[in-house]
């Protein structure tokens, strides 16, 4: 099942990377940014592909126990050039179904406040 129609229509542009795989672990969906930030990796071609072929160890083995306890995960990174990115995994579901894995990510301002509330 390839995600399509107006549920997925907002997140064309967002400002960052939305990757959505099913309960197998299977690329359903990829925004547009997404596509642009795995074009050496294929980009759309990715679509219909499993997402553990695409990570390493540890991330691999992270990902496959993701779908299995269904559990969330959150951290940030930072590239060699200093581009630091938050990056948030969660499961998706569907009248209570689970169906897989979204990940978004997006670059962090260099700059970011931080409020106490």
């Amino acid at each position: 099942m390839i995600l399509e129609g107006r549920a997925v229509d907002w997140a064309e542009e967002f400002n960052g990377s939305i990757t959505v795989c099913d309960e197998n672990g299977i690329i359903v969906y990829m925004n547009q940014h997404s596509i642009r930030q795995f074009e050496k990796y294929g980009g759309k071609k990715l679509l219909g592909t499993n997402l553990l072929d695409c990570h390493p160890e540890p991330s691999k083995t992270k990902l496959k126990s993701m779908l299995e306890t269904r559990e969330e995960n959150m951290y940030t990174t930072e590239s060699l050039d200093g581009v630091k990115k938050l990056i948030f995994q969660t499961p998706w579901r569907i009248n209570g179904e689970f169906k897989g894995i979204v990940e978004i990510s997006f670059k962090l301002d260099s700059q970011l406040p931080n409020f106490a509330r």
